[in-house]
């Protein structure tokens, strides 16, 4: 687990950080440490045969990147919108390098275990393994996602399974 120590007053205070963004009207986390950069959405090459979620590729200085459309894979029945605030989080994920579509950018949050809460049993449209908790912040609700996790499922194969 990436998790950070920080000195507050002399204290170790242990934590991780989360950048978190929207898709429609929910919030996300991710570890801000699997994040490599944040981009201006472009559209993607489009290959052919590949899942609706799975916008195409970009080039990025030289590297192949697939962009996932993270509102398609998560909301299924949600038709993408691209604004002028629609953003492509770059990821390291093992030794793959990934896109994620998402509506907009907040802000990064630091969590203290205390803050991140087990997610419940219900029906829902991701595998629970993909959601690492849920967090409360100044009274936000964030979905913190396992992103690797959810990268190796099978309908996406992005990253290796034993992620």
């Amino acid at each position: 687990m990436n998790e950070r120590f920080l000195q507050e007053s002399g204290k170790a205070v242990q934590g991780k950080e989360y950048l978190t963004f929207r898709i429609a009207q929910e919030e996300y986390g991710i570890d801000i440490l699997k994040v490599r950069e944040i981009r201006r959405y472009e559209s993607p090459t489009r290959i052919a045969r590949t899942p609706a979620f799975i916008k195409g590729v970009v080039n990025l200085r030289g590297t192949i990147v697939p962009i996932v459309d993270l509102r398609m894979r998560l909301h299924q029945d949600c038709a993408p919108q691209y604004g002028e605030f629609t953003v492509v989080v770059i990821l390291n994920l093992l030794d793959r390098v990934v896109g994620i579509v998402v509506d907009s950018v907040s802000d990064v949050l630091h969590l203290q275990p205390e803050d991140i809460s087990s997610v419940p049993e219900f029906e829902c449209t991701i595998d629970h393994d993909c959601i690492e908790g849920l967090g409360s912040v100044a009274g936000r609700m964030l979905i913190l996602l396992a992103i690797e996790k959810l990268m190796s499922n099978v309908d996406m194969g992005l990253v290796p399974a034993d992620a």
